[in-house]
């Protein structure tokens, strides 16, 4: 795998790739957020809880309001893999998916460890960061996919029954690659994502949406990114449901105005699908990746803002913290950071080490020649990412 940015950024072209950085990291940290306290009820458990509109405010889980779960963790450190990679380039290994890899099992220890290890000192920045080594419902695919040295590839994937949307949310940072070409941010999705999800409805999920957000993150339309992604997955074994959750929710714009039962109808998909759901799913399911992307494309389009769209994207029986982080980076990534509710961003755990995380992403990729090469690099940058 290869990849080259050559792009020349001037200062606006700069400011406007940050936004699109910081919006991608914080939608989909608030999203997380917002929809784990409902993740566990079903429609009627929301409304239960929270009255008929359901939820439409930051709720309190594990003990306060504003934490986030294992999904905002893993994104995290897809950028901190991403970040690694572009600084090990140039000692002449380039293999972003092994780089992500290790990072990933730097989560991992996160899981396991009661803190940061200081005799570990390859770790670097992030994994230092003492708010990550709390465990916040990680799934078992997570744990066991990460849970030993060895890769899962799209030959040997790890869990080829998993399908679930975890691989597409952690998968958001690579849409970011704005110098990629669309075809290379799927394959490295795609590839990433077997490491955990196995079965091609997990990982050609993650592959769609990240060229999604590579879309958003270009100044592209969504309805053209929607497109291109199922350009980009049609010809992979595999993509069926993927393809008809992303058709379906291009068609459910057009249907009317946005209602509560249409998402769950794409969360689920229905009897024309197969004849139980996306895949065979069960009715009491929804964490299937093919629905939860369905749903996150269906209310990025029409929320009438990211408040709206996210509310919409969590009140149902499915998977709401998923739902919820897919569609917070694509509204993050389609409109920046100022357009996210800042009482939300205000009570989001771990703000700090989000913001500064998605600064050193775009300062590598727009300014990463100006610290780190071959034969030098700023002592400061290469402590933050180590080479090793």
């Amino acid at each position: 795998m290869s990849a080259a940015a050559t792009t020349v950024w001037g200062r606006a072209e700069q400011q406007d790739f940050r936004s699109r950085v910081r919006g991608t990291l914080l939608g989909l940290a608030v999203g997380d957020a917002l929809g784990a306290p409902v993740a566990p009820l079903d429609r009627d458990g929301i409304r239960e809880a929270h009255g008929d509109p359901g939820l439409t405010d930051l709720a309190p889980v594990h003990g306060r309001r504003g934490l986030v779960t294992a999904a905002t963790q893993l994104a995290l450190f897809t950028v901190d893999g991403l970040i690694r990679a572009q600084v090990r380039r140039d000692t002449g290994a380039w293999h972003p998916p092994t780089d992500l890899h290790r990072a990933y099992r730097r989560w991992a220890a996160t899981q396991w460890d009661w803190g940061p290890d200081e005799r570990r000192e390859n770790d670097g920045w992030l994994a230092r960061q003492e708010w990550l080594y709390t465990r916040r419902d990680p799934a078992r695919s997570l744990l066991i996919g990460f849970g030993d040295a060895s890769m899962g590839t799209l030959d040997a994937p790890k869990n080829p029954q998993e399908r679930g949307c975890e691989a597409a949310v952690r998968s958001a940072p690579f849409g970011l690659l704005v110098g990629w070409e669309p075809d290379l941010v799927v394959q490295l999705a795609v590839e990433c994502g077997a490491q955990t999800h196995g079965h091609p409805e997990g990982y050609l999920a993650a592959g769609a949406y990240a060229v999604i957000v590579h879309g958003l993150a270009r100044g592209g339309s969504p309805d053209g990114a929607v497109r291109e992604a199922l350009s980009l997955i049609g010809a992979r074994e595999g993509h069926e449901s993927v393809s008809a959750g992303l058709e379906r929710a291009l068609d459910a714009v057009r249907q009317g105005p946005p209602s509560a039962d249409r998402v769950e109808d794409l969360l689920h998909g229905d009897e024309g699908d197969g004849g139980d759901g996306w895949g065979g799913a069960d009715r009491k399911g929804g964490g299937e990746a093919a629905g939860a992307l369905a749903v996150a494309v269906y209310c990025a389009l029409v929320g009438q803002d990211v408040r709206h769209g996210l509310t919409l994207a969590v009140n149902h029986g499915g998977d709401s913290a998923g739902t919820g982080a897919l569609t917070g980076a694509l509204l993050g990534a389609l409109h920046g950071e100022t357009a996210l509710p800042p009482a939300w961003i205000a009570e989001l755990e771990g703000r700090p080490t989000v913001l500064a995380l998605a600064d050193d992403f775009a300062m590598e990729m727009t300014q990463g020649p100006a610290l780190h090469g071959p034969s030098t690099g700023s002592p400061a940058w290469l402590a933050r990412y180590p080479r090793g």
